[in-house]
């Protein structure tokens, strides 16, 4: 299941009765060609706006990579895969944000992050622009190991997970079982207002997203506007933004929490299409000092921010405006 999602915020509507300008009329020789993947490559190294790890693949890299707990399969993009010469492979039927699709696929012949060292994959090829990556790290590669966000040192670390065999627990974490379902961790100890909802952790997203059944339960949350999720296939969902208070997560509150709702199809991949859930983004996991997803232990640390141990509270400080 492919469940990246990049935020873009609708334009206003223009004003009525006021004439649009025409078109301008641009010379055909000044049109820019489509970037070469090699200028696509160059562009996706030199952005430092998303946490990513180093994957390399044949022994060739590193490339930045984000690390998405809530896709099944490890992508390549096209245009990575199209320099490195990896050969086509089958296409494959992937779950994205908006629905079922085939999609096309490539050969990885070796792939290697920290510890991780995997052969033989067949991975989706989508669009960077699309991705916001060169490439996704899923589940699949993930097998035993944990996901280390700090967000002090702006830093994303894999490191190897056993069971039964966990790193002490310092007064500022906040710990969470949760439960698992194809690979990705459930928690099912939140609430909203003291009712039971669901929340997967995605690492995927930039942004939160409630499901249509969360949508109705807060239906008197504050509006914030439309927005336009885009999946890692490159397909649009709109979906309208609201402010959200009274969110807990393991007895964590969380206020002026900025949610997308949508039809998401993850929300029926997990089995969740008609109880509240949500998809808990980097939004707010950035909240935290450090968050540590433990898939092994079916366990997630949330380390709180200094000073705020005792009758923890943790704000958004808003909603971005429409």
């Amino acid at each position: 299941m492919l469940a990246v999602a990049a935020l873009l915020w609708a334009l206003p509507v223009a004003a009525q009765g006021v004439p649009a300008a025409p078109p301008a009329v641009t010379p055909a020789a000044a049109i820019p060609a489509e970037p070469t993947p090699e200028e696509v490559l160059l562009e996706f190294r030199e952005l430092a706006t998303r946490m990513t790890v180093p994957v390399t693949i044949a022994a060739k890299g590193p490339w930045n990579f984000v690390v998405d707990t809530g896709a099944e399969r490890t992508v390549v993009s096209a245009e990575l895969a199209a320099t490195l010469g990896l050969v086509p492979g089958p296409s494959v039927r992937v779950v994205a944000l908006t629905g079922p699709e085939w999609v096309p696929t490539v050969r990885v012949p070796s792939l290697a992050v920290s510890s991780i060292s995997a052969r033989g994959i067949v991975s989706p090829a989508l669009a960077a622009r699309d991705l916001g990556a060169l490439g996704m790290v899923g589940i699949d590669t993930l097998q035993d190991h944990s996901v280390v966000i700090d967000f002090d040192a702006r830093r994303m670390t894999l490191t190897p997970s056993k069971k039964r065999r966990r790193p002490p627990v310092s007064r500022d974490d906040i710990v969470v079982t949760a439960k698992s379902l194809y690979g990705q961790l459930i928690v099912t100890d939140a609430r909203w207002l003291g009712r039971r909802i669901a929340v997967v952790v995605d690492t995927g997203t930039p942004v939160s997203i409630g499901n249509p059944a969360l949508g109705r339960l807060i239906a008197n949350a504050r509006p914030a506007g439309k927005v336009e999720l885009i999946a890692a296939t490159g397909d649009i969902l709109s979906a309208d933004s609201v402010v959200v208070q009274g969110i807990e997560v393991g007895g964590v509150g969380f206020s002026d929490v900025a949610l997308a709702i949508a039809d998401a199809a993850p929300f029926r991949r997990f089995g969740l299409a008609d109880s509240p859930a949500l998809m808990m983004g980097m939004d707010m996991l950035r909240l935290f000092r450090r968050v540590r997803i433990d898939s092994p232990n079916r366990e997630i640390r949330f380390t709180l921010p200094r000073g705020m141990r005792d009758g923890p509270r943790i704000g958004i400080g808003g909603a971005p405006s429409p």
